[in-house]
């Protein structure tokens, strides 16, 4: 069953039979906490993004997009011709060009902080730059029809990591919260033989994902 906001929010509360109003109030960070969790756990191809941008000349940050959540590629469009920075850590730029104002073509980027990249050499002019990267989708909790692909294709683990949230919160019963922890659990796993496994290869060169018989 596909789930809308609404109709979320009261299975939390069928489910934990709870309609107090400090846990009625929290029911939406409850929600947004379990995407987050699905989000940072699976690599779904439908959340993959390209974005366009430029750097400017002398300067060595880039920025990223407003709902960037892991990069995938970054690459310079130079001379009509795409070239990959190679991702490393801040420390090996650095010790590449210790100097920020040498100046070239960038060949590398690594994370600077939660909305900046950073570039080495420093850019020695304003080049179109394209970002394949992760983003984090509009949260059922905001969207305008009150629907999310989470809240469509992965209703079981939006409503098991909601509920293992929401009795977190409660300090339920410790065997209640291992069970819908377990139950998140094993939907995450559905999501990933989706996400990482049948997304990323087809039937004529590969045979079926295919999981151990116990």
């Amino acid at each position: 069953m596909a789930y809308t906001f609404t109709t979320l929010k009261t299975s939390i509360q069928d489910y934990t039979q709870n309609t107090e109003s400090t846990f009625v109030s929290q029911l939406s960070r409850f929600i947004i906490n379990a995407e987050e969790r699905i989000l940072k756990e699976c690599q779904l191809d439908v959340f993959r993004k390209n974005s366009q941008g430029n750097t400017t000349s002398g300067n060595q940050y880039l920025s990223k997009p407003t709902d960037f959540l892991s990069q995938n590629s970054l690459s310079v469009i130079n001379s009509s011709s795409k070239e990959f920075l190679l991702y490393k850590q801040v420390t090996a730029l650095q010790d590449y060009t210790p100097n920020p104002t040498t100046t070239g073509t960038p060949i590398y980027y690594a994370d600077w902080d939660n909305d900046t990249f950073l570039l080495a050499p420093t850019p020695d002019s304003n080049y179109s730059v394209e970002l394949h990267y992760f983003y984090r989708p509009t949260s059922i909790t905001d969207s305008s029809d009150g629907t999310s692909w989470l809240g469509t294709n992965a209703e079981l683990a939006l409503l098991y990591g909601s509920l293992v949230e929401a009795y977190t919160f409660m300090k339920g019963e410790a065997d209640m919260l291992q069970l819908y922890n377990a139950r998140f659990q094993e939907s995450l796993q559905w999501l990933k033989n989706l996400g990482e496994g049948l997304q990323t290869r087809d039937q004529y060169r590969y045979d079926r994902v295919r999981r151990d018989v116990a």
